[in-house]
């Protein structure tokens, strides 16, 4: 194990070195535009040094207009580092590089943190082209390594700092907050109530002491980002940008989107039912968590490139059989491709001699949704198929239930 550890290891470097040639370009160049997305190096690191004030020491949240757009521990991740910056040259630079040092070693940690949970396909990671291009686009990595760490104490039966991390990791990023889902799902089908009442008012109380100084303080700034999600129209990368970028019209964009979820949370749950009884919870966890996770970004108002970190350690964690790995490539591949399809297509109507066309780049959404389902769909067959004869002539699905139920009415 110790071996296929430090492979892990080289591979991960590897990866974060290869992720550094791709943005060494605007690196060396002064990230300008259109010339960051010709190159498909942009990066939201060296963007947001100047636009959000950090490069003058500004507090991330005293400002209601020009607040970060994330939630605190990003935001004072963003302001802690621009204290560290001594080139006075190139500030620019020089911010840039110390937090990719960070996200480096974010990353080689989020590697380990995968092998100590599923060694079998932990290399799967750092070996995903879409993560190695991803990797310093934005502080994602804080958040994801925060919650890989939570379904580490999970798996060693350590719910109260499993509960403490996801805490951390929701005032980090918010999508982890759909982990309460599966956990709930789990706890209530194990009997196990009062448990996952002591997980969520853990995690609340840790999301509140964070969250709670500055939204007392700098309640405007604070609550941008809240309120910048909510009233926002569809954006970037969005099924509903795809659908309006082709001629379609979406009404009532907020409701529609929220009503799609509740469906979708349905259906989860009575996924879950369905495979409960054949598979460990841990298993089911990690499945759970991932097609929540898919199920989120995929009616999401929008999807940005580095999402796919959000996804990627996930689905590495939701594998159980080598023949799924094929639809992991397919799904992959689509991902990279809707990559570098994003920065043609503002390289395109941002001055560029060359782009990709608005009906080609909505093209390339549904490519990436298509292959995300289609790889979301080979696990959920195989969690299927684990149920026996048996256990399907004895108990049957909740699915087989409901159609019996409703036979008398026809």
């Amino acid at each position: 194990m110790k071996t296929v550890s430090k492979s892990l290891i080289l591979l991960a470097v590897l990866a974060s070195l290869l992720s550094f040639v791709k943005f060494n370009h605007c690196r060396d160049a002064g990230w300008g535009v259109p010339d960051v997305y010709v190159h498909a190096c942009y990066s939201d690191i060296s963007a947001l040094y100047s636009d959000r004030g950090i490069d003058k020491h500004v507090f991330p949240y005293s400002s209601a207009t020009n607040a970060v757009e994330y939630p605190v521990i990003t935001g004072l991740v963003m302001w802690g580092t621009s204290y560290l910056v001594s080139d006075e040259k190139n500030p620019y630079r020089n911010y840039f590089d110390i937090n990719i040092a960070l996200l480096f070693l974010l990353f080689i940690g989020l590697a380990i943190t995968i092998f100590k949970i599923n060694p079998e396909f932990a290399y799967l990671l750092p070996a995903a082209p879409a993560v190695i291009a991803s990797l310093f686009i934005n502080w994602d990595l804080w958040a994801v390594i925060t919650a890989a760490v939570t379904l580490y104490f999970y798996k060693k039966e350590k719910p109260d700092l499993s509960a403490l991390f996801l805490g951390i990791s929701i005032a980090t990023k918010f999508f982890p907050i759909v982990f309460l889902f599966p956990i709930f799902l789990i706890s209530i089908k194990s009997s196990r109530l009062k448990y996952f009442l002591r997980y969520f008012v853990i995690t609340l109380f840790t999301w509140l002491a964070i969250n709670l100084p500055i939204a007392l303080t700098n309640y405007q700034g604070w609550s941008r980002f809240y309120k910048m999600n909510f009233t926002r129209s569809a954006d970037w990368g969005s099924i509903w940008y795809g659908i309006t970028a082709l001629g379609g019209k979406v009404a009532a964009l907020n409701y529609l989107s929220i009503l799609i979820t509740l469906i979708l949370i349905v259906a989860l749950a009575i996924f879950y039912i369905d495979i409960s009884e054949t598979r460990t919870h841990y298993q089911n966890l990690t499945l759970m968590i991932f097609l929540t996770i898919a199920a989120f970004t995929s009616v999401n108002k929008v999807y940005s490139p580095q999402y796919i970190l959000w996804l990627t350690p996930f689905a590495v964690l939701a594998m159980t059989k080598k023949k799924e790995r094929s639809a992991f490539w397919i799904w992959q591949g689509a991902e990279l491709i809707y990559h570098f399809a994003i920065w043609q297509y503002f390289a395109g109507f941002l001055g560029a001699k060359f782009g990709l066309p608005e009906n080609w780049y909505a093209l390339t959404i549904f490519i990436r949704v298509g292959a995300l389902l289609y790889f979301c769909l080979t696990l959920a067959r195989t969690a299927l198929a684990a149920r026996s004869t048996s256990q399907r002539l004895s108990r049957g699905s909740l699915l087989e239930f409901l159609s019996k139920a409703t036979d008398g009415y026809a």
